[in-house]
């Protein structure tokens, strides 16, 4: 099969790996669709995971099942799928809580082991959920709009009432539809560029552009906000528009080694909250009910579908400017 490889630090090549074989409680996937994280990025670098070169990367994918193995018995030949990347000690703390995104020892479909950008991809019978008739494309967004469920489920209250989400990026727009759908009437996105401002107000969100006049007003006024560049000059600014009692959301990564001032009596005074969210928690059945309720919305979150040799292009050098999200399909 032919599959994108990151043979080692820094490096890409696009070559062929021998068909991948199902064990027992294990099925072959045909890939349909696997989107680029920036998460892919970061796996490159050696900056996320444990290094474990080579490795196929692509942890947000989508296809058929054309092969199972032994006592695989809630899934056939032909059945459509979204996977579920992660996979989880089961001992450690945090899988003990309930919280397996954050296990001691997390590995992942694309980051410690072979993911979806491949053409075919060997994964557990357990972390692949049927997709009915949903498009590929937008099962394979099934993944982020898991993190940022999660990231939701870090910092909702009923009681919210607005919130501003600082830029208007892939993830951040699944994240204001997220909030929608959860009650939040008025969901505002911040962003310089205007294209993406633009693509946000096509969507039903109101936008203001960074470092406008029309940002004044929200001085201390959003009962969350949403930092999701991660650009750690713009988390360091999230509190300044978050109101008394009001909640932030750090969901943008921003590099391991940034560093920014936070003023302790301000989050003492206002009884601020700030969270941050990592990764999802097993919610990918959740996370496909809210894709099928936006509908044919969402796929303009896509801004690219690429043939696979054109995914390595891309993850060696960079996304195209303006690009939204990147997809296989």
């Amino acid at each position: 099969m032919k599959a994108v490889v990151f043979t080692a630090k820094n490096e890409v090549r696009f070559i062929d790996l021998p068909d991948p074989i199902p064990g027992p409680g294990e099925v072959v996937i045909e890939v349909k669709a696997s989107g680029i994280c920036h998460t892919d990025y970061e796996v490159l670098k050696d900056n996320y995971g444990t290094g474990a070169f080579p490795v196929v990367p692509g942890h947000e994918y989508a296809g058929v099942v054309v092969e199972t193995g032994p006592d695989v018995s809630h899934l056939s030949v032909g059945e459509r799928v979204a996977v579920d990347p992660n996979f989880e000690c089961g001992t450690c703390r945090a899988c003990q809580r309930g919280w397996t995104h954050l296990c001691a020892s997390l590995s992942a479909y694309g980051v410690t082991t072979h993911g979806g950008f491949a053409e075919f991809s060997l994964v557990s019978a357990a972390n692949v959920h049927p997709i009915g008739d949903m498009s590929f494309l937008q099962a394979a967004l099934a993944e982020p709009m898991g993190c940022v469920l999660n990231g939701v489920d870090a910092v909702f209250e009923p009681w919210m009432e607005n919130a501003l989400i600082i830029g208007a990026g892939p993830m951040g727009l699944l994240m204001g539809m997220a909030l929608k759908s959860q009650g939040v009437s008025d969901v505002t996105f911040c962003d310089i560029s205007e294209s993406r401002l633009t693509l946000a107000e096509g969507f039903g969100f109101d936008a203001v552009a960074s470092g406008s006049d029309a940002l004044k007003p929200w001085h201390h006024a959003a009962d969350l906000v949403v930092e999701a560049t991660g650009v750690p000059a713009v988390a360091a600014g999230v509190t300044s528009y978050m109101a008394n009692g009001g909640k932030g959301l750090f969901f943008g990564v921003c590099p391991s080694d940034a560093k920014i001032d936070l003023a302790p009596f301000e989050v003492f005074r206002r009884q601020l909250t700030l969270a941050g969210s990592h990764s999802l928690n097993h919610n990918i059945p959740k996370s496909l009910e809210v894709i099928a309720g936006l509908g044919d919305q969402i796929d303009q979150v896509v801004s690219h579908a690429l043939p696979l040799s054109d995914i390595t292009r891309f993850l060696d050098t960079s996304p195209p400017p303006g690009s939204l999200k990147i997809q296989w399909a």
